[in-house]
């Protein structure tokens, strides 16, 4: 029976679509805790390779019959010698070409909807690694936020639409993911924004994201707000008066750690003053799109993610925390691990080092860790 490869495409095609897979993981136990594929309608077995060397007989009776069932590992070649065996068995099965490295930098752009007066705006879905990032698109001009380091992925995707890229921002200095955003401005010869307050040790010429910046791509006016607290110098857009991009400040199940340039207890204040002053006065039918998602539930059925403004008022837990000291103990208490490298994925971003690909993969390897939880 022939082995077939499932391509990250295919299987980011499956979780949007809720349809049913079975994904037998022969990655490590601990990798596959920390890290895995998820989706609604996903079955999972956790077998490491090591205890398949001597025959899959133990785990057939464990397949299902009635979904497809896709093969991982880390980098690809040990989920093909499983899959293989389990042909020899009789078992249909694919493997995931790539692995969860291609997992990991897969990204799915998915129409958010149509702006104002002309033209569209994509986000752009890392299903891998919760990342999310935007091109918005108007008589053909685009701009670009908080972009992954897949740098060929969007100026492909501009030049499939006739867009020439015009204004790349990125909201602040990641920590959990490198950006590819001076790559791009460099190649298509547009303005790289970064915040002043985040780039003090940049090494690399930046334009200024201030408060109240407006720039335009066509018609389409995109209106800087400074909403600090993720970092110091994070900065949300109002795009088209009908869309809230808040980076790592708010997302729809939670909000934004301060700590991860070891300043939580400086920056919490800034936090809760972004989140409960500057945020409260902007309009409630605003469309919230975040930088990252932190569970699958959080994606609509179209395989976007943002809810209106006004209705996280009213569900997210931590835009509902009246007392001050609570929600201060809340969000300096309650932090999850540090993002994988993030103190070298820093640096890059700063452009102090450079490492080579397969080092940046490796950096970014593992779930976004950008939220309180």
């Amino acid at each position: 029976m022939a082995v077939k490869a499932m391509t990250a495409k295919e299987v980011a095609r499956k979780v949007i679509d809720n349809e049913p897979l079975f994904i037998l993981d022969v990655r490590n136990g601990d990798a596959f805790a920390d890290w895995k594929i998820e989706g609604g309608n996903i079955q999972y077995l956790n077998t490491p390779y090591f205890d398949l060397l001597d025959g899959v007989e133990d785990v057939v009776s464990e397949l299902p019959t009635d979904r497809d069932i896709l093969i991982v590992c880390a980098k690809e070649g040990s989920s093909v010698m499983v899959a293989e065996m389990l042909a020899e068995e009789g078992v249909e099965v694919a493997y995931l070409e790539g692995g969860m490295k291609a997992w990991s930098e897969h990204l799915e752009p998915v129409k958010v909807g149509d702006l104002k007066n002309s033209g569209e705006l994509y986000q752009f879905v890392r299903l891998g690694k919760g990342c999310l990032s935007y091109m918005a698109i108007s008589d053909g001009e685009a701009a670009l936020i908080d972009a992954t380091r897949m740098t060929d992925r969007y100026m492909d995707f501009a030049k499939e639409k006739g867009a020439a890229i015009k204004h790349v921002f990125d909201t602040h200095l990641h920590a959990d993911h490198i950006s590819g955003g001076r790559i791009i401005a460099k190649a298509a010869g547009a303005n790289y924004y970064l915040p002043p307050a985040d780039a003090e040790e940049v090494v690399f010429p930046y334009t200024e994201l201030v408060d109240g910046l407006e720039v335009a791509i066509g018609t389409t006016k995109i209106e800087a707000l400074y909403s600090p607290g993720h970092t110091i110098g994070s900065t949300s857009f109002i795009l088209d008066d009908q869309y809230l991009m808040t980076g790592d400040i708010l997302f729809i199940d939670s909000i934004g750690r301060p700590d991860l340039a070891g300043l939580a207890e400086d920056w919490v204040g800034d936090l809760r003053e972004s989140l409960y002053r500057r945020y409260q006065e902007l309009a409630e039918d605003l469309n919230v799109l975040p930088a990252h998602f932190m569970i699958i539930d959080e994606l609509n059925g179209d395989g976007s993610v943002y809810r209106k403004l006004g209705d996280l008022f009213k569900e997210n837990h931590g835009l509902n925390i009246e007392d001050e000291q609570e929600f201060r103990d809340m969000v300096t208490n309650n932090l999850p691990p540090q993002p994988n490298a993030y103190e070298d994925i820093r640096k890059t971003n700063m452009g102090k080092i450079t490492p080579d690909e397969e080092v940046q993969r490796e950096m970014e390897i593992g779930p976004n860790r950008c939220a309180v939880r």
